[in-house]
């Protein structure tokens, strides 16, 4: 009950059905109502509003000053009774109805009940009402915490450009037709959890200023959004959209919370927000999902069928050509859309355009080799400009997963330059990144991007490499060796680098032992036989002799090089050499021409179409 006399306006503790905090109306049963009335007495009566004599209700409804605070829960309303009762609370300075503290708990409707511009100053409560007909609060302003709990709504529910300063409590409530919330401005937090909206939903150019709970409502129809600013978080768990063909677009300065909501039929969603959890999500059909600004988190999300997440450059626009304000994200640092885990999703079915996946979880998606990434989707990268424990050796630029980051700083003899671990993150290691690239280059592979599968070629080999646990030393070793010469055949430079070092080398041997002193000379000899006839000669050569003296001369410099590279190109260089320098030139002729070949494949693995 109302405090009245005390001159305080607050609500008592909410009353149930069964044990009712107001006084209930004696009027008794009767065979249309067998229960009887519990419609609340009227102050001074021992009838409710609906059941004062004539003479009665008018002198009641004549001692009400604008303001007034009142109680008729219970009460059964038809359209002349709420006329006459707002008729009486009318404010002569505005013209419209003023109430104070005003209690309709598990009042009824019969017909319209029209509330247009009316201002309730006080704590408004409707819970477990019933309108039968349309509700119409267009324009009202509810200065204080106003209550829609468990309210039947059998007709139009209209609060179009609706001021709600406090809390707006919805949660439970049941609209079996449509809900136009267009223009309406929530100042405090919106509350509409477990509420069923069998007809549409209209929220167009709403603002909600404090966080808007939607948790495990049904949207049986369109929900409409379009303009919508929520300037805190915008919860949708547990929500089911039935029949939405699009949601939005609308700007979201916290997070929009998708988490466990259901999607029953194709549908297109225009978000601008800080941030989208779309936790263990279904989708039944269909869907794509158009973002700005957004860090997305979209573990264990399910669906069967093609669902598009893309990030959009420009701002969204209507239909009509007009833009979408953006203002509630003025300060965020760029409209780029992160996506920050994509584990235990089904990526057969899933395409990103333009999505940012630096910071992405991906190990435990699965079927990830069938995943589309289109347009510009960037991953993570070695730390730039950082130089290795051993110089001159450095980080070679490519992408990575953030996984690959976070297992290298984790690991004791870290190299410096990569960015310390992201707290709450899930470490693994090499045996289960390994299949991860794998998958990826296996994507870019089928989608006809040789050159892109290269990096994540790159990091698988680098994740077996490191694998102690399903790759055997002998392995291990052999490709250590692999990555060394020539980067996995990827790094042509560090191939011609090996190339040039094993050339200079077998330079210098050739010079200091494999040159002879001098080029042997030809020897012919002759026997003239008796009595004349063929004159036979033998041509012999002498072995070349070993060097002595200065050995590293321009001439000799100049034999060398022509030996090394006829060795290289050509396999054999037909030149006279020592034993010690055809030994040296057989083993040029052995390594350095695969070192050849691992830069042409090198340069192949990152040209080819």
């Amino acid at each position: 009950m109302l405090d009245r006399h005390s001159g305080m306006s607050h609500l008592s503790p909410e009353p149930s059905l069964t044990s009712l905090s107001w006084v209930p109306c004696g009027q008794g049963t009767t065979p249309e109502d067998p229960v009887g009335c519990r419609g609340a007495d009227v102050p001074g009566h021992t009838r409710c509003l609906a059941h004062l004599a004539d003479a009665e209700r008018d002198a009641y409804l004549y001692s009400l000053p604008p303001g007034a605070d009142i109680d008729h829960s219970g009460t059964t309303f038809t359209e002349p009774l709420l006329d006459s009762l707002l008729d009486a609370l009318r404010d002569p300075a505005t013209g419209f109805p003023r109430l104070g503290d005003a209690r309709f708990i598990s009042a009824t409707f019969q017909d319209n009940a029209e509330f247009e511009f009316v201002t309730f100053q006080g704590e408004v409560t409707f819970r477990s009402a019933i309108f039968k007909g349309d509700a119409g609060f267009g324009a009202a302003t509810f200065q204080s915490d106003v209550e829609f709990r468990s309210t039947t709504f059998k007709g139009d529910a209209v609060f179009q450009a609706a001021i709600f300063a406090c809390t707006a409590n919805f949660t439970v409530a049941t609209f079996q037709s449509g809900a136009r919330f267009d223009g309406a401005n929530f100042q405090g937090s919106a509350r509409f959890e477990e509420a069923t909206f069998q007809g549409n939903a209209e929220f167009v150019s709403t603002d909600f200023q404090g966080a808007a709970g939607f948790v495990s409502v049904a949207f049986q129809s369109d929900a409409r959004f379009e303009l919508a600013v929520f300037q805190g978080d915008a919860r949708f768990e547990m929500a089911v959209f039935e029949r939405a063909a699009s949601l939005g677009p609308f700007v979201c300065a916290g997070r929009v919370k998708l988490s466990g909501a259901l999607f029953g039929s194709p549908v297109t969603l225009w978000l601008a927000a800080r941030r989208l959890e779309c936790r263990r999500t279904r989708w039944s059909s269909t869907a794509e999902i158009r973002l700005r600004y957004a860090t997305v988190d979209f573990a264990q999300a399910v669906f069967e069928y093609p669902l598009t997440i893309a990030a959009e450059a420009e701002p969204f626009f209507l239909p009509g050509g007009q833009p979408v304000p953006e203002q509630a994200l003025a300060d965020a640092p760029s409209a780029t859309v992160r996506m920050i885990s994509l584990r235990g999703v089904d990526a057969a079915h899933l395409v990103l355009s333009d999505i940012n996946l630096a910071m992405c979880m991906l190990t435990g998606t699965v079927h990830l080799d069938q995943i589309q990434l289109e347009g510009t989707c960037s991953f993570n990268d070695v730390p730039r400009a950082q130089w290795r424990r051993w110089p001159p050796l450095r980080f070679t630029q490519r992408r990575i997963l953030f996984e690959e980051r976070i297992w290298r700083v984790s690991e004791p003899a870290a190299a410096p330059g990569w960015n310390a671990a992201v707290s709450g993150t899930v470490r693994v290691g090499p045996a289960q990144l390994a299949p991860v690239y794998r998958a990826l280059r296996k994507a870019f592979e089928d989608g006809k991007n040789e050159p892109g599968a290269a990096d994540f070629y790159y990091g698988e080999m680098e994740m077996r490499r490191h694998d102690r646990t399903n790759t055997t030393r002998a392995e291990r070793g052999l490709l250590s060796g692999y990555w060394l010469l020539s980067g996995y055949g990827l790094r042509a430079s560090r191939a011609l680098g090996w190339l040039a070092a094993a050339m200079l080398v077998t330079v210098v041997l050739l010079m200091g032992f494999g040159l002879p002193k001098d080029s042997p000379k030809q020897d012919a000899t002759g026997t003239v036989p008796r009595g004349g006839g063929k004159v036979t000669f033998e041509i012999g050569k002498a072995d070349p002799q070993n060097p002595t003296g200065e050995r590293f001369t321009g001439e000799r410099f100049d034999k060398a090089i022509n030996v090394t590279l006829n060795s290289v190109v050509f396999r054999s260089s037909g030149q006279d050499l020592t034993t010690t320098g055809t030994y040296i030139e057989m083993a040029s002729r052995v390594t350095e021409p695969v070192l050849l070949g691992l830069a042409v494949l090198a340069v192949r693995n990152r040209v080819k179409r």
